[in-house]
């Protein structure tokens, strides 16, 4: 058990947290959640005792083993990758390197004998004979290849890397896990992958992730950072958002039907438990979370942007035709003969490779010829854009939000500026940054502004949620959920795919993939058959 007493923790004149009181529990996952800056990876560091508090302590049970997930991607490139995930548990890492340097030895002496013999009953204990197969094992289901095992770190790609990292956390299954933002890089694959293997985990498992659909698998309580406290409440991240915002309107409708607020609060949670029992998650947990009765959820001071979509004429019956779309890189072919008719009811996601899907919305677009084939919009059609890669809009810019988006807007007036830029959450002062110094969310958050104020009919946006905290990626989801036009799309979250796609398109360098039908349908399709 990890108990956290009495912890509380200032940078300089400003309160994070106060006074936390915890007991993590085995068999459980904890998804610490709050808005940027409240201190989610500050707790994780003092969790793991990286970061002392000013106030109270951490401890953690007698001979339990904690394994946290690093962050620095550089810190083993002089190891080999099998050597660096068995490093996961550092105790069997220096045995097995005393043990070696012992048996390497000319002149092996009785004392070299008695301490290698000491070695080996420790090395057994800890299950060092399968090591490196454990280790191989979780390289392998989180989808590197075992050409890849034998390697130094340095030569992997950074994403290979995120995985050798990972399967380092998870080796010689710890008592207690901490893992911030696991999911960042991994395929769809691993993360598929990493779901299951934690909802079968038998100790106690802290996350930090932006992932819902991932948080919403693997959680069986939600840890909320919010007024300098931190609260736990049973069930996962959907649960707790659509309570928390049941309890906010029965709160905000004091005088209107309580009753009829608190009946909808607790069917909800009929659904939910009922729900969760068909999950995939272990046993016991599905027992736990049929437990969940009606908590106390207190207000949040979190923001949530307004983000509305609305088309300025309606699309006809002509939409989008591609024909034979090809496109080479640096000498690098990422688009090979693509077709495909975009219809007035799509909205499509597109998956596979990342470079071949934001080389075609750069086609689609217009800031990207194609080597061979062609496109055409319908006369009705007025597009939008939101790139993957805004840098050219923010870099050098020399205005403040207010005259940024003035240049998208065909209202100039700055109290209609300043108003706008409120609901995407620059207020007061924040309306009159720089352009040129925002932070990756607020830039997000701006060119989501210059997309409202487009008014198109048909949009292309290419990865939306990057650099989003949670309450962002939720208001950019309900607001394409509703957007009345078409829409072609490309997202790592999962959540956001199944509930905005009608259509998946997967294309690749090699290959091509159009099937109208759900994203998880499309994800079965795909586990199922050699798409």
């Amino acid at each position: 058990m990890l108990n956290v007493n009495n912890v509380s923790l200032r940078f300089g004149g400003r309160k994070l947290f106060d006074d936390v009181n915890i007991k993590f529990t085995p068999g459980n996952c904890y998804g610490v959640i709050g808005a940027n800056g409240a201190g989610k990876s500050t707790f994780l560091r003092i969790l793991s005792g990286e970061l002392e508090p000013n106030t109270g302590e951490v401890s953690l049970g007698k001979d339990m083993r904690m394994s946290v997930l690093k962050q620095d991607h550089f810190k083993f490139d002089a190891e080999r990758v099998i050597d660096t995930v068995v490093r996961g548990n550092e105790r069997l890492y220096a045995i097995m390197k005393e043990k070696d340097a012992i048996y390497m030895k000319e002149d092996f002496t009785d004392e070299d004998g008695m301490r290698a013999s000491i070695l080996e009953g420790e090395f057994a204990e800890l299950n060092g004979w399968e090591a490196e197969a454990e280790a191989a094992s979780l390289l392998l289901g989180l989808g590197l290849g075992t050409d890849k095992h034998e390697r130094l770190l340095s030569e992997l790609e950074s994403k290979d890397k995120v995985k050798v990292l990972l399967a380092q956390a998870l080796f010689g299954k710890p008592d207690v896990l901490i893992l911030d933002e696991p999911t960042n890089d991994l395929d769809l694959h691993s993360i598929n992958w990493l779901e299951n293997y934690l909802a079968d985990f038998e100790g106690t498992v802290i996350v930090v992730s932006h992932d819902r659909h991932f948080l919403n698998m693997i959680c069986t309580h939600i840890c909320d950072v919010d007024y300098g406290k931190i609260r736990i409440y049973m069930g996962n991240y959907d649960f707790w958002y659509e309570s928390s915002q049941l309890m906010s309107q029965l709160i905000k409708d004091q005088n209107k039907k309580k009753e009829e607020k608190i009946r909808d609060l607790q069917n909800f949670i009929s659904r939910f438990s009922a729900n969760a029992s068909k999950s995939r998650q272990a046993t016991s947990r599905k027992k736990l979370l049929d437990k969940i009765t009606l908590d106390d959820i207190a207000i949040s001071n979190r923001r949530y942007p307004f983000v509305g979509f609305k088309p300025e004429r309606e699309v006809g019956n002509d939409i989008l035709i591609v024909e034979n779309l090809s496109k080479s890189i640096d000498g690098v072919k990422v688009l090979d003969n693509v077709s495909f008719v975009v219809g007035r009811e799509d909205k499509i996601a597109f998956t596979g490779n990342d470079i071949s899907v934001s080389t075609l919305f750069k086609i689609l677009s217009g800031e990207l010829e194609p080597d061979a084939g062609s496109f055409k919009y319908g006369v009705t059609i007025t597009k939008g854009y939101f790139p993957r890669d805004n840098s050219q809009y923010f870099n050098d810019v020399e205005l403040n939000l207010v005259d940024w988006m003035r240049q998208y807007s065909e209202e100039k007036s700055e109290s209609y500026l300043r108003g706008f830029l409120g609901r995407m959450l620059f207020s007061g002062e924040e309306a009159l940054k720089e352009a040129k110094v925002l932070s990756g969310g607020e830039r997000v958050r701006c060119m989501l502004s210059k997309l409202m104020l487009s008014t198109a009919n048909l949009l292309i946006i290419d990865q939306p949620t990057n650099h989003l905290d949670l309450e962002s990626i939720t208001a950019v989801n309900n607001g394409l959920i509703d957007f009345k036009g078409v829409l072609l799309f490309s997202s790592h979250d999962h959540q956001f795919n199944e509930t905005v796609a009608n259509r998946v398109i997967e294309v690749t360098p090699d290959s091509f993939f159009d099937k109208m039908c759900t994203f998880d349908e499309y994800l079965e399709m795909r586990e199922n058959s050699s798409l």
